[in-house]
């Protein structure tokens, strides 16, 4: 073992993380593919088919498109510039030290906020399975057990993911594989459903496009996650290379998935059967006649949640050891084990994390309903900060050092311009719904809060260089 020790100076372009490379391409790869497939695909789908009928289908389909033009530009940038702090360092970079600020503790307040939401949900399941262990000791259990993964060599980080990521993929698979085979009537008991689930009850468009407009708004949070291969790219061997490759893989395996289960779901089933909360998978294995299919899902979802928590953890002390790299959060958070792990990074993550489930568990809807409405679309806010940093870094690596770019952005500028008037449109879409009104408000004043720290921390930096020069 080395001695521990201090990160002065983030990393110029170009240049290796000071964090040990422990991350294998399966790792980023798997890690691309499973980590944005949680909770909101196998229940809160369920949510945006109730709205959109058989359309859930288009609506995926669009949420899917700006959320791989999202990663491109993302896998663009990271490829040419790999950072541990990712798309904050990519604003930083291209917009200056507010940017930075603002995208990077953004992100890492989305993710300990979250993980709170991740560790309830993964608790209630297990307490449901173990009545006599009561739900806050599981959330015990599962934070401890994370947290050693952590601060133990990232290898583990990404051995956990590894499985876990295999084990949704594996059963979304396995899912594809019955639906399709029930579809045209080869298992027992079964005859051809042909298209009168698509086209009855309404039609495909039951709801018009309002409808499927509607069902965007449900759907295109459930992509969030996919940012963290960027982050974690840079902990590999060859990062310019394995986010390249994660990247490329990942949106277009991702949107097969998405865009596949709602196909065959709605095939399947009557769209005016899902209801709200309720898991449409479990829905279609019932109707397969897949015994203690609830159960079984109930498993993935367990799974799932468990992921998700896992790599936001990871996600969220990398974030902000990037901060401390930076000078935009406290540098005792530099401190890196002899192998290479940021421990009090991950420590100050997991404490903030802690705190979130603890105000969930006490005050699910006071404290906590106004924390989760303040994040309800940072998500989006992030993706459109990496949408202008990619239009300003891409003419400056083109023209200072063009071989970097590795991986490039299709059709640039014209997609990343379109990827952002979808933002945009997603934004408006929220102002004018009742229901996601609240949280866009409560994500603006809290972006409006980091912005104005960032915009006081600038003016006292620039005096402070003033009075050295």
């Amino acid at each position: 073992m080395h001695d521990a020790q201090l990160v002065a100076e983030p990393p110029a372009a170009g240049e290796k993380e000071p964090l040990a490379p422990g991350l294998k391409q399966r790792h980023l790869t798997m890690l691309g593919l499973g980590g944005v497939i949680g909770a909101g695909l196998f229940v809160g789908s369920g949510a945006g088919i109730a709205v959109a009928g058989p359309g859930i289908i288009v609506s995926y389909l669009i949420a899917g498109a700006l959320a791989m033009l999202v990663m491109r530009m993302l896998g663009e940038l990271s490829s040419a510039m790999p950072a541990s702090g990712a798309f904050s360092v990519h604003a930083e970079r291209a917009l200056g030290r507010w940017a930075g600020f603002t995208v990077g503790w953004l992100y890492w307040f989305l993710l300990v906020v979250v993980l709170a939401v991740e560790a309830t949900g993964a608790a209630q399941i297990a307490h449901g399975w173990a009545p006599s262990v009561p739900q806050w000791g599981w959330v015990l259990i599962f934070m401890l057990v994370f947290t050693t993964a952590n601060l133990a060599a990232v290898k583990n980080f990404g051995e956990f993911e590894f499985w876990f990521a295999a084990l949704k993929v594996g059963a979304i698979v396995l899912f594809l594989g019955l639906s399709l085979l029930a579809i045209f009537g080869l298992l027992p008991d079964t005859d051809p459903v042909g298209f009168t689930n698509l086209t009855g009850q309404g039609g495909f468009l039951p709801n018009g496009w309002s409808g499927v407009i509607s069902g965007v708004l449900a759907v295109v949070f459930a992509f969030g996650g996919l940012e963290v291969v960027t982050i974690a790219a840079a902990e590999s061997d060859d990062p310019a290379r394995a986010v390249a490759r994660a990247v490329r893989s990942a949106v277009w395996r991702i949107l097969f998935f998405y865009v596949g289960s709602m196909l065959v779901i709605v095939t399947l089933l009557p769209w005016t059967s899902m209801k709200p909360g309720q898991s449409p998978y479990v829905a279609v294995l019932d109707h397969i006649g897949v015994p203690a299919a609830g159960q079984i899902m109930n498993i993935v979802v367990f799974v799932a949640l468990l992921s998700a928590l896992n790599a936001n953890l990871y996600g969220s002390s990398r974030m902000v050891f990037s901060l401390a790299e930076r000078g935009e959060a406290p540098r005792t958070l530099l401190k890196v084990s002899g192998g290479g792990v940021p421990r009090r990074a991950v420590l100050a993550s997991v404490a903030f994390g802690f705190a979130s489930v603890v105000l969930n568990l006490k005050w699910p809807d006071s404290i906590f309903h106004y924390l989760l409405n303040a994040v309800g679309a940072v998500l989006l806010f992030v993706w459109g900060l990496i949408a202008v940093s990619e239009l300003r870094l891409r003419r400056r690596i083109e023209r200072e050092t063009p071989e970097l770019l590795t991986l490039r952005m299709w059709c640039f500028p014209y997609l990343t311009w379109a990827a952002l008037a979808g933002m945009g449109g997603v934004l408006v879409l929220m102002l004018t719904d009742a229901e996601a009104r609240p949280q866009l408000m409560w994500s603006a004043a809290a972006t409006g809060a980091v912005l104005v720290v960032a915009g006081l921390r600038e003016v006292r930096l620039r005096r402070s260089e003033h009075r050295d020069a």
